[in-house]
């Protein structure tokens, strides 16, 4: 199936329906233990370290997906990690103490880096390579769409109703363990299916077949490039998402910012998807780079947001920002499968979202750090030299299409 709407693919819906519980879940706690840890006295950077530890859980869980996979199969990995992901909610309230708040964000992380890998690898499986573009898209536009409520709307929640109604709402993602067994149903099936047919003459001739467990160096030089790419898109997102309520005096603002962050990112993950399929995946990296760094400077200028031409500033700088949020997340995790090829898609979204997560904590933990001794505007505009210089080094190489991929063996 080359042609038509990626929602008819087999499992498509449940791949869907599972990781927007999960992130819903994720986006309704990740301002929001911050705030509730600055309530208690934290500094910037201790707020800014619990999302650190969170995103640094979440990464060395990924490691071990492929080999939980393997050993476990979908069902088991995919149940533990929601579970993991959605009970510790309900524990926030015990305590606001940083090293409690940190132990609960650990537990998180083993979760989100469960959801987090096999929600990309299960679209690699999924979904054929001439619709892989809309398909990474599609995904995006289901995990995005339910952040704009939940981290827009999450603090504001708290700050209304209290943090009890946020941290109950944070238990989402045990709602998407249906949606995980019949996901993992539709994979098991998939691949007897393609074991029958294929039998095992030729292992690495489909995505799903059997997967390379133990990356070669020739593909872990591959993926460093979207990777690299993937943690400066998203250490821009995950210093405003942690901390714009805290850098702006208007909560109305903040609020504002982040609806525009994340409905512009949405929108750029669904279109950059579809794009690529159309025209190709070259080219597009380092626009989207220098507007990343565009808009950290619009924003950090503009703080702490008082007057007209201030307020203007900062929407501006967020929607740019989003633009290169999203719109990186779909091109790079495209990359990360063209370059790895089907036999390693396992391994190449287990690279891709350490990317993704080791930018998210990275972004949190330097800004508040830089923060907590200069200044928020010091702050991005570190933020954003990096990713400006990175946008000025693809510029000059002339970024290719695509990428070669690696042989299976």
């Amino acid at each position: 199936m080359t042609s038509g709407s990626v929602w008819r693919l087999p499992g498509m819906g449940a791949v869907a329906a599972m990781s927007a519980v999960s992130f819903a879940g994720f986006g309704m706690l990740f301002a929001t233990v911050p705030m509730w840890a600055v309530r208690a006295g934290a500094d910037a950077a201790g707020a800014g370290a619990i999302n650190g530890v969170l995103m640094l859980a979440t990464v060395l869980t990924q490691t071990m997906i492929p080999w939980s996979l393997r050993r476990l199969g979908w069902a088991a990995t995919l149940t533990i990690g929601l579970l993991a992901l959605g009970l510790p909610s309900f524990l926030f309230l015990l305590s606001a103490d940083l090293w409690w708040l940190m132990l609960l964000s650990a537990v998180r992380g083993l979760g989100f880096g469960v959801l987090t890998v096999c929600g990309s690898a299960a679209i690699a499986e999924l979904a054929p390579p001439l619709m892989r573009g809309r398909a990474v898209g599609a995904y995006g536009f289901a995990i995005s769409a339910p952040q704009i409520l939940t981290m827009t709307g999450a603090p504001w929640l708290a700050e209304q109703a209290g943090f009890a109604v946020v941290f109950v709402l944070g238990a989402l993602p045990v709602l998407g363990v249906p949606g995980a067994l019949l996901l993992a149903r539709t994979l098991n099936s998939q691949d007897a299916r393609r074991g029958a047919a294929g039998g095992s003459a030729d292992p690495a001739s489909t995505a799903g077949a059997p997967h390379s467990s133990r990356p070669s160096m020739a593909l872990v030089l591959v993926l460093v490039p979207p990777v690299v790419i993937l943690l400066l898109a998203t250490s821009s997102g995950g210093a405003l998402l942690t901390f714009l309520p805290q850098m702006l005096t208007n909560a109305t603002l903040a609020l504002a910012g982040l609806f525009v962050l994340l409905t512009v990112a949405t929108v750029s993950r669904w279109w950059i998807g579809s794009l690529v399929d159309s025209r190709g995946s070259g080219g597009l990296t380092w626009p989207l780079l220098s507007a990343a760094a565009a808009g950290l400077v619009l924003i950090g200028t503009a703080l702490p947001g008082l007057g007209v031409g201030a307020i203007a500033r900062i929407l501006l700088g967020a929607a740019l920002v989003g633009l290169a949020y999203g719109g990186l997340q779909s091109l790079t995790l495209v990359h990360a499968f063209e370059r790895a090829g089907p036999a390693n898609s396992r391994l190449a979204s287990t690279a891709w979202n350490i990317g993704f997560d080791s930018g998210t904590g990275l972004g949190s933990a330097v800004v508040g750090a830089l923060a907590t001794g200069f200044s928020y505007l010091v702050a991005l505009l570190v933020v954003a030299g990096a990713c400006l210089v990175a946008a000025v080094l693809l510029a000059v190489r002339r970024e290719p299409r695509g990428g070669g991929q690696i042989a299976p063996g």
